[in-house]
């Protein structure tokens, strides 16, 4: 019998690492080659993309779609991980408008600097962030360009805030909420936070890890991709990753062929196309 293979989207329920979620994967499919693109906190919740079997090879091409949240903070309140797991440091008196609250959350919108938090999985001189900060070591991360495409307050009763956001990869949710604290003099900490969307998968086609049924497609991992269709002969070249013509296409693109079968994926490099991934034949 063949291992399973294909892309599963993952509800990931709260109080676990996404680690966790892949090792119950592994336990229900009864395979080893099972990984996860996009980390979610312990804490959070929401879309998580599974790959297993072949599709682990395609995960990288998943890392670096947008995505999108429902979440909510509070301000007054600063903890040392920026979230509801940390310890409070820091308690302030809050008085906050909401149109003072509007004005301060428009300033995140846009291209800004990120500084990653100190808990987090960052790497500075080899070592997580982490790693330091659970010994009591003050390390801090350069800061990083992201993309903050939407930041929308829900809700607002003068200390909880409810709010949507959508930004690129990269993006650290609770830092943007610690920021946000910041901005308005009181401080805040991320209470609850949904991964609701990444790229075009979403959360409401998602599946329990204790329910996973049937994985999508190996090709519905690169579905966001641009796709290149090849006749046999030219399949038969992409399959031995040998150069292609270019496609004319910025980025990395999706070769199938003959039909609906994915092949491999190329990227156009000057004059010719080359490969980036090779996909081996499906199993069995």
């Amino acid at each position: 019998m063949a291992a399973p293979e294909g892309l599963f989207l993952v509800d990931k329920p709260p109080g676990i690492t996404s680690h966790d979620v892949v090792d119950r994967v592994r336990r229900a499919l009864s395979t080893r080659k099972v990984g996860h693109a996009g980390t979610l906190d312990p804490m959070a919740t929401g879309l998580l993309l599974v790959g297993v079997g072949r599709a682990t090879r395609l995960l990288r091409f998943l890392s670096g779609l947008d995505k999108s949240y429902e979440g909510s903070a509070l301000l007054g309140v600063e903890t040392d991980t920026l979230d509801a797991d940390g310890r409070v440091v820091r308690t302030a008196e809050v008085a906050v408008t909401r149109a003072e609250l509007d004005a301060a959350v428009a300033r995140f919108v846009g291209e800004i600097e990120q500084v990653p938090p100190a808990f987090s999985a960052v790497k500075v001189g080899g070592e997580a962030l982490h790693m330091a900060a659970r010994r009591g070591e003050a390390v801090e991360a350069p800061p990083r360009r992201i993309r903050v495409d939407a930041f929308d307050v829900a809700s607002f009763d003068g200390r909880d805030l409810g709010f949507r956001v959508a930004c690129s990869a990269g993006t650290y949710v609770r830092s943007l909420v610690a920021d946000l604290g910041g901005a308005l003099g009181c401080g805040a900490h991320l209470t609850r936070l949904v991964r609701t969307r990444i790229g075009p998968y979403a959360l409401a086609e998602a599946v329990t890890p204790e329910d996973l049924g049937e994985p999508l497609p190996v090709e519905a991992a690169v579905a966001h991709l641009p796709a290149v269709r090849l006749d046999a002969e030219e399949a038969g070249a992409a399959a031995n990753g040998r150069p292609l013509g270019p496609a004319g296409l910025d980025g990395p693109y999706a070769v199938f062929g003959p039909g609906p079968r994915l092949v491999a994926v190329y990227r156009d490099a000057g004059a010719r196309a080359v490969p980036e991934m090779v996909l081996a034949p499906p199993p069995g």
